[in-house]
């Protein structure tokens, strides 16, 4: 998917993707529903896989499948590290980049497991974005250009897109991202991360606080909120999810971080993500937090606190179980077994 930067300032032909968003297949999901009802088993005992069925249906407007599933993980780096926000150099990213690449990280074992089909995207990662606590962490136009560049994942056809990211000290501007968007104190959204704890966390939840004090002006704009508080891969994160939507493409958002890119299209328009369902709650403690905000239940709670899109691709595994389950149970009729009166 392509956008133009057509209009006046770079974020105004995000704002009207917003503003004009695809609903629903309403049809497809009655037809759902209608198989749903033929087969081999009680009403509603499927709990989630059921609604897993509608969903896809819903949103590729055809019968639940899953036949080109992607896993996009998005890597940056950030100038807050210079806080000492992280236990870990900022080199790491790029490392794991390139351990993602020789298919040795925890991301490329899932997705041999579930058959899904992976891509990385470093972003500019011997460049990091402004330290927060000093400055924007990105101009307008840097910003809307890194938006478009995520859009640009889902090109070659995807028809479940996961999300995931790799970032030393992108938990802290996740932290800043909903500290921005929903107020509170520091201390409440931000958590150890890779491992932080003692003076390092001390320090993290300080960077966070001044960073969001001084762009507190702003902060009635999401989209400002992502600028200046935010990073490269959590805005192309956000540029993947709002393409899926145009392009009526199911999602699934991986953790904490991944859910801040999320948030901050769900601030924009509350609607912005029907398409995207929880794969996972987080160990991140504000992680269960933050999905209540912008109103999602996570499929898996499994401890995990990895990012890499992890999460996200275990649930693929559970989306393609429901998929299965729909299409391939016989009915009632098909398998001579007496319906229910």
């Amino acid at each position: 998917m392509e956008i133009l930067m057509t209009s006046g300032l770079p974020f105004d032909d995000i704002r009207d993707l917003l503003s004009r968003l695809p609903e629903p297949d309403k049809a497809a999901v009655a037809a759902v529903r209608e198989r749903d009802a033929q087969l081999t088993k009680p009403a509603g005992s499927l709990g989630r896989l059921e609604e897993i069925a509608e969903w896809l249906a819903a949103w590729t407007g055809r019968k639940p499948a899953v036949t080109r599933p992607l896993v996009a993980v998005f890597a940056g780096n950030h100038g807050v590290v210079e806080q000492g926000v992280a236990p870990f150099p900022q080199s790491v990213t790029a490392q794991m980049v390139e351990n993602f690449a020789a298919g040795g990280a925890a991301i490329n074992q899932i997705c041999v497991a579930h058959d899904l089909g992976l891509k990385v995207f470093d972003l500019a990662l011997d460049y990091p974005t402004g330290d927060i606590t000093k400055e924007a962490a990105m101009d307008e136009k840097t910003c809307a250009a890194t938006m478009a560049f995520g859009m640009e994942a889902i090109a070659g056809g995807t028809d479940l897109l996961c999300i995931g990211e790799m970032g030393i000290g992108n938990t802290t501007v996740a932290a800043a991202i909903f500290h921005g968007l929903y107020g509170g104190t520091a201390e409440e959204w931000v958590g150890p991360g890779t491992g932080s704890a003692g003076e390092v966390l001390k320090r993290k939840v300080d960077a966070v606080s001044r960073a969001v004090a001084l762009h507190k002006a702003h902060l009635a704009d999401p989209l400002e909120v992502l600028r200046r508080l935010g990073g490269r891969e959590i805005a192309a994160m956000a540029g993947a999810i709002l393409a899926a939507r145009m392009e009526r493409i199911p999602v699934i958002l991986d953790g904490f971080v991944a859910t801040a890119a999320a948030a901050v299209l769900h601030a924009a328009n509350p609607a912005a993500l029907d398409h995207c369902i929880a794969g996972h709650v987080s160990a991140e403690p504000a992680h269960a937090k933050a999905l209540e905000k912008i109103g999602k239940s996570p499929l898996l709670s499994l401890g995990m606190r990895l990012g890499e899109g992890t999460g996200a691709a275990l649930a693929a595994g559970i989306v393609k179980a429901a998929v299965h389950c729909h299409g391939g149970m016989a009915t009632f009729a098909e398998a001579g077994v007496s319906s229910p009166d």
